[in-house]
């Protein structure tokens, strides 16, 4: 229970010492979460309708949650296990809205079929090889076709890398910055409107 309060509630609110360790794999398992919705999204279209629409709702309960958030949880050891409980999804569901929304985002770029992602990827293996033995041509005469088979498979295995690491980063840092703008909000609210109420 401490780990999902410090999680949901913040350093602020919560009395655990979550942010005090490191969560490195926290970290990347939201972006790989992320990351595999929006892959089984794509293949499968399980997700449409819950990952694309409603922009403009999503925002409006993200930012109504955003700004709720330090009147929910100032008091939150206060409160009995039945309110308490509340406050912990309503925090939960803050995430998983912002989730959502960042999705609205990245949908439209997931347009491009299958075939198109296939054709594109021969393309361009077909031309770095074709690069890569063009550069060694003249220097390793009959060896050029190894040695740019070899250069070019790990420039491609780089590339593939950076972008799979990209695409778990990216979702991760939203969310650090999420809840590094929370933590401000949170501290100019309780130092300036909850003030002496304030848990701390």
């Amino acid at each position: 229970m401490d780990y999902f309060e410090g999680l949901l509630l913040g350093t602020l609110w919560s009395d655990t010492d979550y942010e005090n360790r490191r969560h490195l794999s926290l970290f990347i398992l939201y972006g790989m979460l992320v990351c595999g919705v929006i892959a089984l999204n794509y293949f499968t279209g399980s997700f449409s309708g819950l990952l694309s629409a409603q922009r403009t709702l999503k925002l409006v309960l993200f930012l109504a949650l955003f700004l709720a958030s330090p009147f929910m949880c100032f008091r939150y050891y206060r409160f009995p296990v039945w309110i308490k409980i509340p406050v912990l999804f309503a925090e939960g569901a803050k995430y998983i809205i912002m989730t959502l929304l960042m999705t609205t985002w990245i949908m439209p770029y997931t347009k491009v079929s299958f075939a198109q992602i296939q054709t594109y990827v021969m393309d361009f293996l077909n031309k770095t090889l074709e690069s890569s033995t063009a550069r060694f041509a003249a220097s390793a005469g009959t060896f050029s076709t190894v040695l740019g088979v070899i250069t070019g498979g790990v420039y491609v295995v780089f590339l593939f890398a950076a972008i799979l690491i990209l695409a778990v980063m990216i979702p991760g840092t939203v969310y650090l910055i999420v809840r590094l703008l929370q933590y401000g909000y949170d501290k100019l609210v309780g130092r300036y409107i909850i003030g002496q109420n304030a848990d701390r």
